[in-house]
């Protein structure tokens, strides 16, 4: 059996400030360091043996998945970045106050997009400084790729491409596999592994620095899953 460990990473600073953080690279807070330590030791004492790991190309995602490896002994792992990876781009919200959008537009429309599938926040322009063009970290990538915002929909997209093209061929060699994100990255992942139903998407909660287990049969159906602890 595969075993699949899903962490979206610890408290960001922009976490802690209630932004809209996206594409944005923003580092960890102090608590979040804290969490991703706290998660390396639980898999030193639980005897987690990772065979490979997988991380967006945000500095939270991969600090915390170096806390955690350094935590379990285990910095030797193989380690893969990718942008498919990534926390939904959140277009015009991104560095926005949450409670400010929600009472600028209403109620109804916020939760449409925040917690909605396939409703995109209003885009960035390409000459905004927020939109991923502006990013040497995606200077080599075609700028088709390059959101200016996105759905969960649009995330569910490029998360089970790149599950499906370079984390899954794992899974069914029945290794163990850390996949390091996001919030909304995750969640588009659970929903696709859970087969969540559309109306039940909103209620799929991925709090920071806590590692769920999904274990997949070789043909990649769910066994189990379950929070770690």
């Amino acid at each position: 059996m595969g075993k699949l460990i899903l962490l979206r990473h610890g408290q960001s600073m922009w976490n802690l400030e209630n932004k809209f953080t996206g594409w944005t690279d923003v580092d960890l807070a102090p608590q979040g360091i804290k969490e991703a330590k706290a998660v390396g030791r639980l898999l030193k004492g639980s005897h987690v043996e990772i065979d490979r790991c997988f991380s967006s190309y945000l500095k939270r995602a991969i600090r915390t998945q170096w806390l955690v490896l350094e935590q379990a002994e285990q910095l030797h792992i193989d380690a893969s970045y990718s942008w498919k990876l990534n926390e939904r781009h959140y277009g015009d919200w991104q560095g926005k106050d949450k409670d400010g959008v929600l009472q600028e537009i209403g109620e109804e429309p916020y939760w449409n997009i925040r917690r909605g599938f396939d409703t995109p926040p209003p885009p960035v322009g390409l000459d905004d400084s927020r939109h991923p063009r502006h990013d040497s970290n995606y200077r080599q990538l075609d700028p088709q790729f390059l959101p200016s915002t996105e759905s969960l929909q649009d995330t569910q997209i490029r998360v089970l491409n790149h599950f499906y093209g370079a984390i899954a061929p794992h899974l069914v060699m029945n290794q163990t596999v850390l996949v390091t994100a996001h919030g909304n990255s995750l969640r588009a992942l659970i929903a696709h592994l859970e087969q969540t139903p559309p109306l039940e998407l909103p209620f799929i909660e991925v709090p920071t620095g806590v590692p769920f287990l999904y274990v997949l049969d070789p043909a990649l159906r769910l066994v189990s899953h379950q929070k770690m602890t």
